[in-house]
């Protein structure tokens, strides 16, 4: 017997030698098989914001086959990723860079920033991974908190920039709440905003707006404004678990952090986003899909009488009534995680949008804890 195991041996020891799904409006060419609801004997899990669908057929195999190159530093596939990114987002390739994961790159500018131990202005809740890391070199985080309509306050950001603000962040849209600027408001108040200071924007879930015709605050970067965006591939893309990200902003601040970037992504990530990046058909059943997932919750939300805020990401926010750590112990002994506690909207739940089936026995129990 011939025990030697081939790229397609391993391809169905991985599971993607191909079920091909008939999937309505999308390509019929695709093979998605997706990943199982959950692992035996795991909960269902709502509470990290990911793609349950991805990574899709066509970039597995392209990991598969990049094994042949995993004895090879990255970064010659690096700046062919950095070449196509650049490309679409018509800017030069000096001003992107690729990083391990988004995480990084907010690592990369919070350390960039914080050692200059001035101020950075960020509104709460938000995505914290850039503050709590310029925290670490003293840097005061000038907490702005959200409007009654769980936005940005961007008036009052405005009102609080002086010359000791090194930074003005924005997370666009919003985790943990989902909510979006109206474009020409962002973009307006970027550009006045960067005169003075950076605005580092967050665009993690910018992917799921675009049917919106939201456009990327990256054309401010290409304008000349003093204007840093950040994207991930862990979203719509399904790449979470691979960690790759990148930043975009002028070549200059670009260099600058590179001298801060303390981990690159690697060879299997680089080549999963860059077929990711190409691959239409998944990135349009992922959204298909997403709002699929919404309506259920908004559905159910409505039925219940619950307040809740429309969602452009891949979760949804919803006010519970009751603490959120007795919510999400009621559900964990369910067997499904939801979201952690955001400050100070303790009364509130961040729910993701998992595969439909477990989307729908979302809820079901939710239904039961109300009843």
């Amino acid at each position: 017997m011939n025990n030697q195991i081939t790229r397609r041996n391993l391809l169905k020891l991985l599971g993607v030698s191909g079920v091909t799904l008939p999937l309505s409006g999308i390509s019929k060419d695709l093979e998605i098989n997706p990943t199982p609801s959950k692992q035996p004997g795991q909960p269902i899990k709502l509470s990290s914001n990911e793609n349950p669908y991805g990574p899709s057929e066509k970039v597995r195999k392209a990991i598969i086959d990049a094994f042949d190159e995993a004895c090879r530093y990255p970064y010659g596939r690096v700046t062919e990723l950095e070449k196509m990114i650049a490309e679409r987002e018509g800017v030069d390739p000096s001003m992107v860079l690729v990083t391990g994961g988004s995480n990084e790159g907010l690592r990369a500018t919070g350390r960039l920033f914080g050692i200059e131990k001035k101020e950075i202005i960020a509104c709460k809740p938000t995505y914290l991974a850039l503050m709590t890391y310029a925290e670490e070199f003293d840097c005061k985080i000038n907490w702005v908190p959200l409007d009654d309509n769980l936005r940005y306050d961007l008036n009052e950001i405005s009102r609080r920039t002086s010359k000791n603000t090194s930074m003005v962040f924005i997370c666009n849209p919003n985790n943990p709440t989902g909510t979006m600027l109206k474009a020409n408001e962002l973009e307006d108040f970027c550009t006045a905003t960067a005169k003075k200071t950076c605005v580092f924007v967050d665009e993690a879930y910018y992917d799921y707006s675009i049917n919106d015709g939201y456009p990327t605050m990256t054309k401010l970067v290409k304008e000349g404004h003093n204007v840093i965006v950040s994207r991930t591939f862990s979203k719509i893309y399904g790449l979470a678990g691979v960690r790759i990200g990148y930043l975009i902003a002028s070549s200059d601040r670009i260099t600058e952090l590179k001298k801060c970037t303390m981990a690159g992504t690697n060879m299997l990530a680089t080549h999963a986003a860059m077929s990711a990046y190409d691959e239409k058909s998944f990135f349009d059943y992922s959204l298909n899909k997403n709002k699929e997932a919404l309506e259920i919750f908004y559905n159910v939300f409505d039925e219940l009488k619950l307040d809740y805020v429309k969602s452009y990401t891949n979760f949804a926010f919803f006010k519970t009534g009751v603490h959120i750590d007795e919510f999400s112990k009621y559900f964990k002994e369910k067997g499904i995680l939801v979201g952690r506690p955001f400050p100070p909207y303790y009364d509130w739940c961040r729910i993701s949008t998992g595969r439909i089936e477990d989307v729908e026995r979302f809820a079901e129990v939710l239904r039961k804890y109300y009843s």
